[in-house]
């Protein structure tokens, strides 16, 4: 799972590039989302691609928003992973999800 550190969201952009579903495990683990990123990628690269990054800005955005406090309680069409729902921020208490 990418750390806080800038440079784990250029690794997992570059690795993207080249290996799309590589890109997708590493941010939201084995699921749907790999799956549809897989076949995606095997029909075509390119829309394997658009998919890839899209899980990336959900997850990357989402991640910087639990940072400064803000819950975002709507869920991002199409993705699958609770882990880029939340961004990969914890929560704890009693928020709902």
């Amino acid at each position: 799972m990418p750390g806080s550190n800038p440079v784990s969201a250029i690794l997992i952009i570059i690795i993207t590039i080249f290996l799309p579903p590589v890109g997708v495990f590493m941010i939201a683990g084995c699921g749907a989302d790999l799956l549809i990123n897989i076949l995606l990628t095997c029909l075509g690269y390119f829309p394997g691609h658009i998919h890839a990054f899209y899980l990336e800005y959900v997850y990357f955005e989402r991640r910087d928003q639990g940072r400064l406090g803000q819950i975002n309680q709507k869920h991002a069409p199409g993705i699958f992973s609770p882990n880029v729902q939340s961004g990969g921020v914890t929560r704890y208490g009693t928020v709902a999800t």
